[in-house]
């Protein structure tokens, strides 16, 4: 029988003792809220009948990576919307963000929906998130290949693609056949100081040419034809960077030497002063580029967003704005230091759904029309202090 401290009667040398206290280095008990245990889905608890989105998603929260980031994104958005003022009952002005791919993809219906039912106060997008959507009130776009078929193959067809979707050009000549009348009638009322802007005089503004748009399309499949009818504001301030822009520059052709004017300064006056009088302002951010920080700026000047949810699949290491995390506009005094805040990186088509269906749609959980009423007062407010400059 060999002794303890040999095997096959050779001597057992002890490792290191810095190798042990390396290796075996003892963990501190963690503190009460520090964190929670790693769980999944246990789907033998719904054994026998179908799993609910709220489920579902409930059941991701603790699972860790990108599944945590959207269970916190969803207690985000439902802290967003039950908030109320103890004094007025007032809730919380949402603004949404998203790229123009977004209204090209199907989830243009769930900004459709938000829109409809007042579930946000207000939107800011690009030139193609707002054509897009008349665009598909005209004609469809459908769902193709990334890679399929060559550039070069589609173009000859003239089919334009849009990750993997696919859009005819067509489309874009019913969109002007569409437009250009508008645009032409804008322009006479214009001239002649009349029409559908704050007072005789004043020029159009991107919201407001947007308004009239929603107004003229006159189709409940719209995202904007909902936010004309709802006065909820939609904001572009790139909005000669698309078609629209395109149709913009050929009608100062057929107006020379007069041209329609669309005044970008009246528009950040009235965003930064919706958001400077809001009680609290939450911001919900598909995507980045201008988007995301046009609506972060407006915040600024209210020293800060209350809540704010991220979506994108961009990194930080190359300082965009689309990688930034909403910690560096806490630096910049866009979101407050102590405001709930998540970003999810994650494609928004898969992401997004999930989300508002757990909140904006889900039965069980508190009704967010009013905060389309509140950025209404707030609105009204921040028209009052426009006209009177």
């Amino acid at each position: 029988m060999a002794s303890p401290d040999k095997t096959h009667g050779h001597p057992v040398a002890a490792a290191p003792s810095q190798v042990a206290d390396a290796v075996l280095k003892p963990s501190e008990a963690l503190p009460e809220g520090f964190a929670e245990k790693v769980a999944g889905i246990d789907f033998d608890r719904h054994a026998g009948r179908d799993v609910t989105v709220d489920e579902l998603v409930k059941g991701m929260a603790n699972m860790g990576f990108q599944a945590s980031s959207l269970g916190d994104a969803v207690k985000v958005v439902d802290q967003m919307r039950s908030w109320r003022d103890e004094s007025t009952g007032e809730s919380a002005t949402i603004l949404l963000g998203y790229t123009s791919n977004l209204i090209s993809s199907g989830l243009r219906d769930v900004f459709r929906y938000l829109v409809q039912h007042r579930h946000v106060s207000a939107i800011v997008t690009t030139a193609g998130g707002i054509e897009e959507d008349f665009i598909k009130c005209l004609a469809p776009t459908y769902v193709g290949s990334f890679s399929r078929h060559t550039g070069a193959s589609l173009r000859a067809r003239g089919i334009n693609r849009v990750g993997n979707l696919y859009v005819p050009n067509d489309n874009y000549c019913a969109f002007e056949d569409w437009v250009v009348p508008i645009l032409d009638r804008m322009f006479e009322e214009q001239q002649s100081g009349m029409g559908e802007r704050s007072e005789p005089g004043s020029l159009w503004t991107p919201s407001r040419l947007i308004r009239r748009l929603g107004k003229e399309i006159d189709d409940p499949s719209s995202v904007y034809y909902w936010a004309y009818k709802n006065d909820i504001p939609v904001f572009c301030p790139a909005l000669t960077d698309g078609s629209l822009g395109d149709m913009l520059y050929m009608h100062t052709y057929k107006t020379s030497p007069y041209q329609l004017f669309v005044d970008i300064v009246g528009d950040v006056r009235r965003i930064n002063s919706l958001a400077l009088r809001a009680k609290r302002v939450g911001i919900v951010v598909l995507g980045g580029g201008i988007v995301k920080h046009h609506i972060a700026n407006a915040c600024l000047m209210r020293n800060g967003a209350e809540y704010a949810v991220y979506v994108n699949t961009a990194q930080e290491y190359d300082g965009s704005d689309a990688g930034a995390r909403p910690d560096e506009a806490v630096s910049w005094g866009k979101i407050k230091p102590d405001a709930p805040a998540v970003k999810v990186y994650a494609d928004a088509t898969l992401v997004f759904p999930l989300i508002v269906a757990a909140t904006f749609a889900s039965a069980s959980r508190p009704s967010t029309a009013a905060a389309a009423a509140a950025a209404a007062a707030a609105e009204a407010e921040a028209m009052v202090d426009v006209h009177d400059a």
